[in-house]
């Protein structure tokens, strides 16, 4: 037996400490590159356990929610076009059988019945808001029943969501290794951390300050930036893991300047206490205490007549080697328009070289460090008058993120790849994809639908993806359709414009749908 395997016949996870668990850990992820080599050779004993954890936000408020948000990981339900793998995929409550279905009838070229036979679907029956990796942990029979279904730990891994102390755990409990940054790393993906290593990189990013605590950090930070810039008009504080800019607040900076220098301080700390933040439902005193006890930054907002803010996907395989996988343009909205709402893909060709560059020299960083898995680096890219765009780095998300489920679909569907040096996406067939998505297609009126309201108008109205043209619908979250009138989806065309027309066209259809389902019906005689 290896030393792993003498060690499970004597030990249970709470006999290990941290240290211990670390260990055990790092020896599971020394076999990932064996495990990822073995997945080229379409063995019959290979398998992947999917754990898609989400930690609880303002965007995942309620159990419900949290469902829809691990069910948005069931793209990789088309991993099972790979006609020996095996999957297993958990999730807080059982998934409605009808929307299995959906995604295994996208497959191109399987039997949905054999790839059927290949999922085992596993579900803890607990629907509260708590991450389902906590669930999973507080159960151990429920984790040994999944581990009994991995036919062979040697040639597994698991694909969480999240990649924290709870998912090492979970791999340490299944005896596999896990396809994601090490969670000793996450500092490297905090505000505080990745403003650091931009800047040990050389890459460009917006003046501000790092390691704040406290509301009088960061007015001092202010006060100091604007030594540097006078001209400042806003800047944006930022807890230093807050996700999908949940964590964002701006201070408004206007006239500060006109403030004799005694009296500064304490008129920058009055606007600091004025902030405004970017997800309404966050309270103040809770936005205190976190910056408190997690920390975070302020930085100078950038603005221009003509600002986006594109991303760029990377990921660092097993061997250390960097691929640079794709880049998108971010739809963003919210209060100061910093919420993360959907993208659209590939980004601009205008300035996407400009990011795919500065991400690669931070991927390649990465990897040095021993992150493994899929990242992403956020910019803001302003063009000056002359027409010539400047890119800023803004975060980084060492984790999957709201652009990876929208790409990777369109990869599965199409086997196509994404070629930096174009900045086009082209199919085997050397045909040219655009894709247009969301995870907020939401309004009251669609609590009227229910899943196989849905499916009727996507069959309906042609809205189903359609593998001859290899253009259509996806759609995900569905499971939150009813309760909170919310559902995601990717929409692909041949064309950026063809894309977003039938995006366009498919919001249109749903809330017809939904109005006409809220219509009432006559009583009977």
């Amino acid at each position: 037996m290896t030393t792993i395997e003498t060690a499970e016949a004597v030990a249970t996870l709470s006999d290990l400490d941290d240290a211990e668990r670390i260990a055990r850990f790092q020896l599971l992820q020394d076999r990932m590159p064996s495990v990822w080599d073995s997945m080229k050779h379409e063995l019959d004993d290979e398998s992947v356990v999917v754990i898609p954890s989400v930690t609880p936000s303002a965007t995942t408020g309620s159990g419900s929610t949290t469902q829809a948000y691990e069910e948005r990981f069931l793209f990789l339900l088309l991993l099972l076009r790979q006609p020996r793998l095996r999957m297993i995929y958990v999730t807080s409550m059982p998934i409605d059988p009808r929307i299995v279905e959906y995604y295994l009838a996208l497959l191109p070229g399987v039997i949905p019945s054999h790839a059927l036979a290949r999922l085992t679907l596993m579900s803890v029956g607990d629907a509260s808001v708590r991450p389902l990796s906590v669930k999973l942990l507080e159960r151990p029979q429920l984790l040994a029943r999944i581990a009994e279904r991995i036919p062979n730990r040697s040639r597994s891994h698991l694909i969480p969501y999240n990649t924290t102390d709870l998912e090492r755990d979970i791999a340490v409990t299944l005896g596999i290794p896990m396809y994601g940054a090490d969670p000793r790393l996450a500092p490297l993906g905090t505000k505080t951390g990745c403003r650091r290593l931009f800047g040990e990189v050389g890459v460009v990013y917006p003046l501000g300050i790092e390691d704040l605590h406290s509301l009088d950090d960061v007015a001092e930070a202010i006060d100091g930036m604007l030594e540097t810039r006078p001209t400042m008009g806003q800047v944006i504080v930022k807890l230093n893991d807050g996700v999908s800019g949940t964590g964002n607040a701006l201070v408004e900076l206007a006239g500060i300047g006109e403030v004799p220098a005694a009296e500064r301080r304490a008129a920058i700390l009055e606007r600091v206490r004025a902030m405004q933040f970017e997800s309404p439902s966050i309270p103040f005193d809770w936005y205190v205490d976190k910056l408190a006890s997690d920390g975070g930054i302020v930085e100078e907002r950038i603005v221009g007549e003509d600002l986006l803010s594109p991303s760029v996907q990377l990921r660092v395989r097993p061997d250390g080697s960097v691929e640079l996988l794709s880049t998108h343009d971010q739809l963003l909205g919210g209060k100061s328009g910093q919420s993360y709402l959907g993208c659209t893909f590939p980004a601009d060709p205008a300035y996407s070289r400009l990011i795919s560059e500065p991400g690669m020299a931070i991927g390649q960083r990465l990897a040095r460090e021993g992150v493994i898995g899929r990242f992403a680096v956020d910019f803001v890219v302003v063009r000056d008058a002359e027409g010539r765009w400047s890119a800023y780095a803004i975060e980084l998300n060492l984790r999957k993120g709201g652009t990876t489920h929208p790409f990777l679909t369109l990869q599965f569907l199409t086997d196509g790849t994404y070629d930096a040096e174009s900045g086009r996406f082209v199919t085997r067939e050397g045909d040219e994809k655009h894709l247009v998505a969301t995870d907020h297609l939401e309004a009251d009126e669609l609590r009227a639908l229910s899943v196989g309201d849905l499916f009727d108008a996507v069959a309906r109205h042609g809205l189903h993806f359609d593998q001859s043209r290899q253009a259509g619908i996806v759609f995900h979250m569905i499971s939150c359709l009813t309760e909170h009138g919310r559902v995601g989806m990717t929409a692909v065309g041949d064309t950026p414009e063809q894309a977003m027309e039938l995006y366009e066209r498919a919001q249109r259809v749903l809330l017809d749908e939904a109005r006409a389902a809220r219509r009432e019906n006559p009583l009977p005689d």
